[in-house]
Parts: C-alpha cells; structure tokens; sequence
C-alpha cells in the first residue's frame, strides 16, 4: 500500500560534491537547507545580507554583490533607535551608523568573491507579495518595523518575476559562466498574506520559474521543495506548532530528497563518516575521566583527523 504520492524528480546532470562551493540566497527554508550542508561540512555560505523573501530582492543583493555598487550613508535611516536599510534584514541592522555601513559593504565585496567562486547557487524563493515604499517608490527586502502607512502592498505578476529570475540568471553568468543555479521555492506557507492570497503568490513563482529555462537541457534546474511538501507531506504533523513551518521531520525528509537528486553518489558514503562523527562529537559522557571515554576520545579524533586529511578545509 502506498500511503504517499511520491514527487518524482530527475537526478542532477552538475551533482554537488565536496569539492563544489556552495552559495544560498532566499527565505528561511534558505537557512534551513544551509544548516544541513553546514553539519555535513560541505562548503556553503547563506544569503550574507539576510533571510530574502522575494525574486527582486534576491535579484537587487546578487547585482549590487556582482556590480559592486556599494551602499551609501544616504540610503540608511534611523527607525526605533536602530539605522537599516531597505535592501538587507534586520538582523544587519545596528546602532551606529559608521558600523552598519561598513559591516554591509564588507559583506558585499565579500559575496562578489562568493559568486565569481561558487559552482552552484541555490536561490529559495518565497513569496510574489512585495511592499514599496511611498517616499522612495521602490520595493524592499525588509519593512524594519516601519508605519504600515509609508508602504503599498502588490502581488508581483508573473511576467515581472519572470524577468527578475533572468536578470538575475544573466547577473550570475556574468560574473561566473560555468555556475550551476538551482531554484526552489520555499515551502512555508505566509498565511499572514491570507490563504488564497498565498496560493496566489506560490503559483506566480512556480509559474515564472517553469516559463523562464528548461530543466532538461540547461544548467540552471529547479527542486520541487515546495511540491514535496504539499503532496508526499500533506499532513499536519510534518508542520511545527505554527502549522505554517516544516518541522524537523519534515526538513530532514526534504533534505534527504535533495541529497538523492542533486549530491554525487560518490560522496554518500563521506557524508555518514561526518554523521558519524557528527553524533559523537554531542555524546556527553557519564564519566569524563574513565578509560573507555578516553579511548572514545582518541578514536574520535583519529576519525576527524582521518577526514580532514583528505578535505583540510571541514573544522569540527
């Protein structure tokens, strides 16, 4: 009996290993995806400007970061004791001015190096529904907690993501040509938008995505995170408390689905070795001075200094 519908998806012709350098930009399902090539110790950095929820915003960080146009002290503003600005979250808000303007700007040439350098780039899309600002008539990444009122809300049409995602696919090629770019879109559900609304929103991006390249015969591919969730997952229990979230489960099974797909099989059984060493790097121990958990303690390390001889780069 099957109790699921199983999302079918072709395997990678551009696998990710561990010699490829990974660089994620979008929505929390970003950080979520990014946490676990953390654990397994491949070689990743996530959206260096913060959690991104939509096409232009992902679009405007990748071609400042590709451009290098740097920010000026002139698009800060001081909101609730704090300075922002509209293009990064609000985690890179600060205090000071000076601070902040110099902490984006180094993140910025920083992801300039990490796109001439990746050979894949995972962008994580998560909703159509933008806000612009009224005094500057532009989109923004973040609304920092700003009066509602300095805002109108839209719903981006499919056309205009449509040409976001190949503004930034030609951004991308034009600072690296032979990077592999996979999408997704995330599959958090923004019911704050409203129910239908989030349909609304979800369509859009799938359907931009799917009329912008070919899976078939391009470097640029999309994983069905969003499908996975909403057909093999269809179940409550796969959510956190919010009902609006994946919960670990959840996660760790999407994962699984993109490990299958998209990393070289030749790489698996690397991938159990750091799990392995992974698990007993958390084992806490009843007896800290006994002999065996002092032999635990050197097998440990000799496992660790067993993979980091043929990978220097992974730190436990």
């Amino acid at each position: 009996m099957n109790f699921t519908t199983v999302v079918p998806i072709a395997n990678s012709k551009f696998p990710i290993d561990y010699q490829s350098k990974i660089v994620s930009f979008g929505s929390c399902f970003a950080e979520n995806m990014a946490s676990k090539f953390d654990y397994f110790k491949f070689q990743n950095s996530c959206n260096p400007f913060g959690i991104l929820f939509h096409p232009i915003a992902i679009e405007n960080c990748i071609s400042r970061s590709v451009n290098l146009e740097l920010f000026e002290e002139k698009e800060l503003f001081f909101n609730n004791e704090r300075w922002h600005n509209f293009d990064v979250h609000s985690d890179l808000s600060n205090t000071d001015k000076e601070s902040l303007l110099i902490e984006i700007n180094d993140l910025l040439v920083a992801t300039n190096k990490q796109i001439s350098e990746a050979s894949h780039i995972i962008i994580t899309y998560g909703t159509s529904w933008v806000y612009r600002n009224k005094p500057t008539n532009k989109l923004v990444a973040n609304c920092h907690k700003v009066p509602q009122n300095q805002f109108d809300r839209e719903l981006l049409s499919v056309s205009t993501i449509e040409k976001s995602i190949q503004n930034t696919i030609n951004l991308i090629e034009k600072s690296n040509p032979n990077c592999k770019i996979i999408f997704t879109v995330s599959p958090v559900r923004h019911i704050k938008d409203g129910f239908v609304e989030n349909q609304r929103s979800k369509a859009n991006l799938i359907a931009a995505l799917h009329s912008t390249f070919d899976n078939q015969h391009s470097t640029k591919s999309y994983f069905p995170s969003y499908e996975i969730m909403m057909d093999e997952l269809r179940d409550y229990r796969f959510y956190s408390e919010d009902l609006l979230h994946p919960n670990q489960m959840a996660i760790d099974y999407i994962w699984e689905r993109f490990v299958a797909s998209s990393v070289a099989d030749s790489d698996l059984a690397t991938m159990n070795e750091i799990e392995s060493i992974q698990r007993d790097l958390s084992h806490r121990p009843f007896n800290p001075s006994s002999k065996s958990y002092q032999k635990f303690q050197t097998q440990l390390e000799n496992k660790i200094n067993k993979i980091k001889s043929k990978f220097p780069f992974m730190n436990f």
